[in-house]
C-alpha cells in the first residue's frame, strides 16, 4: 500500500511506532510517498528514486533534501546522499553532500533525528567528516533545530553562520 502523506500528518495502527512523524519540524509543509509493508513503513527518496525505511533520521533527511531543491533551488544532480567516506581508517557515513558547478563539495549536511539535541559532540561529527571531504559549508540539522558554519581558512575554525548558504549558479 502507498499513500502521500504530509509532514505531521499520520494514522491508523501505526502512529504509536512513528510518533516522530507528528511533531512539528522546522521546515515549510512538505507531502511525501509512504509505502506500508509488513508493519514496516517507507519513504519515497524522490533523488534516489526508491523507497527507504522510514527511520527519525530520514525523515528529517527528506524535509532538508525537499527544502534545499524546492526553497533554494539547490540542483537535484550536485546531491550525494549516505555516501562512505574515510576519515583515520574509519569508514564514517555522510548524510548530505551538495557539489557545486565545478563538481567541488559546497554543503555537507548532517541530519539527526528530532529528538536529538545539537550539541558540539554533534557539530564535531560533521566537521570530523569534513576533514576529508573539504566543503566550504557545513550545517547540522535535528528537523526543529538547523545550525550551519563556514569554513574561515585564515582562522583555521568554522564561523557559525545566521542562514543557509545561497547556491551559486
Amino acid at each position: 500500500m502507498v499513500f502521500v502523506i504530509g509532514s505531521g500528518h499520520l494514522c491508523g495502527m501505526l502512529a504509536d511506532r512513528y510518533d516522530f512523524m507528528r511533531l512539528s519540524l522546522n521546515f515549510p509543509e512538505f507531502e511525501f510517498k509512504i509505502q506500508e509493508s509488513e508493519g514496516k513503513l517507507s519513504i519515497f527518496d524522490s533523488l534516489r528514486k526508491k523507497y527507504l525505511i522510514l527511520t527519525p533520521e530520514e525523515w528529517v533527511r527528506q524535509h532538508m533534501i525537499c527544502f534545499l531543491v524546492r526553497h533554494r533551488d539547490y540542483p537535484k544532480g550536485l546531491f550525494s546522499l549516505e555516501k562512505e567516506v574515510m576519515y583515520n581508517s574509519l569508514q564514517k557515513r555522510f548524510d548530505i553532500l551538495v557539489f557545486d558547478r565545478d563538481g567541488s563539495p559546497f554543503l555537507l549536511i548532517e541530519c539527526k533525528a528530532p529528538e536529538v539535541n545539537l550539541s558540539k559532540k554533534t557539530v564535531e561529527q560533521v566537521a570530523i567528516y569534513n576533514k576529508t571531504i573539504g566543503a566550504a559549508y557545513m550545517g547540522i540539522s535535528n528537523g526543529k533545530q538547523h545550525l550551519f558554519l563556514k569554513y574561515n581558512p585564515n582562522a583555521k575554525k568554522y564561523d557559525q553562520i545566521s542562514n543557509l548558504p545561497q547556491f551559486r549558479l
